[in-house]
């Protein structure tokens, strides 16, 4: 869970954080809890500045959604300008916030859901193309095709580079390897469709690095190189790269609706309970009527 506020109180060691800033901080030492709170204690080394036309609410999930999809494009598959982007699970709030980052960074992308009623969350955050995978080997083929023909459209006729990928299951060998160009990268994020044995054969013929992808250790063990990476991130936001954006925002005696509308996946990952009185996010909305 991550939170964001108003510092209130500022360790007598720590030089860069100032009491008055406004800040996000991630829970990761925590063990992803105890952010459902007015008041909360973080170390300084999870703690980030926000830029001031950023709105608090919208870094609510920065943690949480951001620094996965960035560990993925920019630590492990090294996405740049000239980049093709393959992300699955593309409407959910990883697989959103990868599109995100992947376009900020100059890099095209190809986007892959679920279902048709779907498509239009990873339309709204600019996906080049967006395709339907469904939930069977018949449309895992049909997806495959569709990919490929994509890729050459968009200038890459041997396949993607990246593949960031949150369903794994029989996608991955009936359809990602296939459509990934020879030593590109599989980042494994997580796996919606279960977790299936991968054959070592289908990626020593394509020389692919397949990669698990999980952020928080590498973040603690590259202090300097993350705290990077989030000021990156931040930047989209304050530039306008990426639009900062908010599925709902719940006050603090609704707090079960929020995790309901989290446990029922309704959700687009960027779901936050405010303890204010008004966010600022309506103080922004309100001052524009």
């Amino acid at each position: 869970m991550d939170v964001t506020g108003i510092v209130v109180q500022v360790g007598s060691k720590v030089p860069f954080i100032n009491v008055g800033d406004r800040v996000m901080a991630t829970m990761l030492d925590e063990g992803g809890t105890g952010g459902m709170s007015e008041m909360v204690i973080a170390p300084a080394h999870a703690v980030y500045k926000v830029p001031d036309n950023v709105p608090l609410e919208t870094c609510a999930n920065v943690g949480r959604n951001y620094f996965a999809a960035y560990h993925s494009l920019k630590t492990l598959g090294s996405v740049g300008p000239s980049s093709l982007v393959l992300v699955d699970g593309a409407s959910g709030g990883v697989g959103m916030a990868t599109i995100e980052l992947a376009k900020a960074m100059g890099a095209k992308v190809i986007a892959g859901v679920s279902s048709e009623e779907k498509t239009l969350f990873p339309e709204q955050v600019n996906a080049d193309v967006v395709l339907t995978y469904g939930r069977t080997k018949e449309t895992y083929q049909t997806f495959k095709k569709e990919v490929q023909i994509a890729s050459k459209r968009l200038g890459h006729p041997q396949g993607v580079d990246v593949v960031v990928d949150m369903v794994q299951g029989e996608l991955f060998e009936t359809a990602l390897v296939s459509v990934t160009r020879p030593l590109g990268t599989i980042c494994l994020v997580g796996f919606t469709a279960g977790q299936r044995a991968i054959r070592p054969g289908i990626i020593l013929i394509k020389e692919l690095s397949v990669v698990g992808s999980l952020w928080g250790r590498w973040a603690l063990e590259n202090p300097g190189k993350h705290q990077q990476n989030v000021t990156q991130i931040l930047d989209y936001f304050a530039t306008g790269a990426i639009l900062p954006r908010v599925n709902r925002i719940f006050g603090a005696d609704e707090f079960i609706k929020a995790f309901e509308l989290f446990e029922e996946n309704k959700g687009k990952g960027n779901t936050v309970v405010c303890f204010s009185k008004e966010s600022e996010v309506m103080k922004v909305e309100r001052s524009k009527l």
